[in-house]
């Protein structure tokens, strides 16, 4: 019947019929022994021999011209599509094609049920017959497919321990009989590749970092200069590293300066050479009367000069008024040298890092207060970022750092940053237990002298706006009037 003719079913039967029957004849026969050892009187088994012959040959040269592709690439083509019948094919030693000789290898270990009433053809029970084509292995009324889980479990543990990257750690596994399905596999194979690559991208910006932003060229090259000249006699390391600069240990040198007197250790912070810091911190430059008009005219690259040279000023006034804090040796386009606060290469401990007694605290709490005020009544700054980040305990006292942000007391914003100053102060001192610690705008009212009324915290930001814009038009009437 035409249902019959059609049948994918009956055809896979005949095919593997005709190839058992082949596989039969041929088994474990040379090639050379073929013709002597068969009927060659009859018509079908010589062309059978003849056909087996020429795919062979073919097969061969598809093996010559895949190598010769192949030869000097680093990625493979495989050719086994092309080739007429994997079954006469040519021994082929790339690893890429061993999973179906790894599972028939194995498959003795266990087998799938089948239905004895299915259609799968019923090999005698004492004979194996494998069919490279088809990827399973048949013992008699039993088949082992490739997809066998058993198998699968058992190669996928192998594997784990050879191609996994090095950087994870999976221990010897063989000797236990683990079993991984694919879904742990391919779930840890993926975790283990997004790690190396994660791990790889953060080295990367490491090195990046570190080579353009804290010590490129230019830096290099003044620090070449400075170790020539004897300010400087060695190079040791790095302190810390910032958002905007990178501090670097050094000693001292011994140049003979009438004007110039360098500690035994020193401190060099080296600000970024890039500007994606720096974009936003224009607000404490810009308005800076004695920056003001330099800023409009100065390319984006040496803004960051002249904020190096803003701390430097910054230092000098705090260190007139006696406030503690690390003293100027010279400034060098973006690099400046100063005094380190430390003993032996010890940096001292940040006021949120050191471990302090209870009058200690209340101690650094005064002297917090007090530098303030100094700071705002003579030096005129504000310090803009104040916080237990940029203040040091060492030598039982305080010391203020990083002050390339402080601005002069007519800035458009100076009264909001002593506000959000004391605001960082009194929540750490009470947070680590300091009795007596001023609310903000106590604080802020202490430190300026303005005495604002305090009922309301909404209400006392438009007063701080109002005075504010009242020192900006007095600041715009007298540009004016000078002009």
């Amino acid at each position: 019947s035409f249902a019959d003719v059609m049948s994918e079913q009956l055809a896979n039967e005949l095919q593997i019929d005709e190839e058992y029957q082949i596989l039969k004849t041929l088994e474990k026969v040379e090639t050379t022994e073929w013709v002597k050892s068969l009927d060659t009187s009859n018509d079908e088994v010589l062309a059978q021999i003849l056909q087996s012959q020429m795919d062979q040959e073919y097969n061969e040269s598809i093996t010559r011209q895949e190598n010769q592709v192949n030869q000097n690439s680093k990625v493979r083509l495989s050719f086994n599509n092309f080739r007429t019948d994997h079954m006469f094919a040519s021994d082929d030693n790339d690893d890429d094609y061993d999973s179906d000789d790894e599972i028939l290898e194995t498959g003795s270990e266990r087998s799938q049920n089948v239905d004895p009433s299915s259609n799968m053809l019923e090999f005698p029970a004492d004979k194996v017959r494998q069919t490279f084509f088809s990827g399973y292995v048949v013992f008699g009324n039993e088949v082992v497919t490739k997809h066998d889980k058993e198998i699968c479990g058992r190669r996928n543990t192998a594997k784990m321990e050879d191609r996994l990257p090095p950087g994870l750690r999976t221990g010897d596994a063989r000797g236990m009989d683990i079993q991984l399905s694919n879904k742990i596999y391919n779930s840890l194979k993926k975790h283990a590749y997004s790690e190396q690559r994660r791990g790889q991208r953060l080295h990367e910006t490491k090195e990046h970092y570190t080579a353009e932003h804290a010590v490129d060229e230019r830096t290099r090259l003044i620090l070449h200069r400075l170790v020539d000249r004897g300010v400087v006699a060695s190079v040791n390391g790095v302190i810390s590293i910032g958002k905007e600069a990178v501090v670097v240990h050094v000693y001292g040198g011994d140049v003979a300066a009438a004007d110039l007197h360098i500690p035994k250790e020193c401190a060099i912070k080296i600000y970024k050479t890039t500007l994606n810091e720096f974009r936003c911190r224009d607000k404490y430059i810009k308005d800076d009367y004695r920056f003001k008009d330099r800023f409009k005219k100065l390319n984006p690259r040496k803004i960051i000069h002249m904020w190096a040279e803003k701390e430097m000023h910054n230092l000098n006034r705090m260190h007139e008024a006696g406030i503690p804090c690390p003293e100027v040796v010279l400034l060098r386009k973006h690099v400046l040298l100063m005094s380190f606060i430390g003993d032996d290469q010890r940096p001292a401990p940040k006021l949120k890092c050191a471990i302090l007694s209870s009058s200690q605290k209340k101690r650094a709490y005064a002297q917090v207060v007090s530098m303030m005020k100094t700071l705002f009544d003579k030096c005129k700054l504000i310090h803009s970022d104040l916080s237990e980040f940029n203040l040091l305990w060492h030598e039982e006292k305080v010391w203020m750092i990083d002050v390339s942000q402080s601005v002069e007391l007519s800035h458009p914003h100076g009264l909001e940053f002593l506000l959000r100053d004391c605001t960082n102060v009194s929540k750490y001192f009470r947070s680590i237990g300091v009795a007596d610690v001023l609310e903000p705008l106590q604080l802020f009212n202490e430190v300026s002298g303005l005495d604002i009324p305090i009922t309301d915290e909404a209400e006392f930001r438009c007063t701080i706006e109002r005075i504010e814009n009242s020192t900006e038009e007095h600041a715009q009437q007298g540009k004016r009037k000078s002009s």
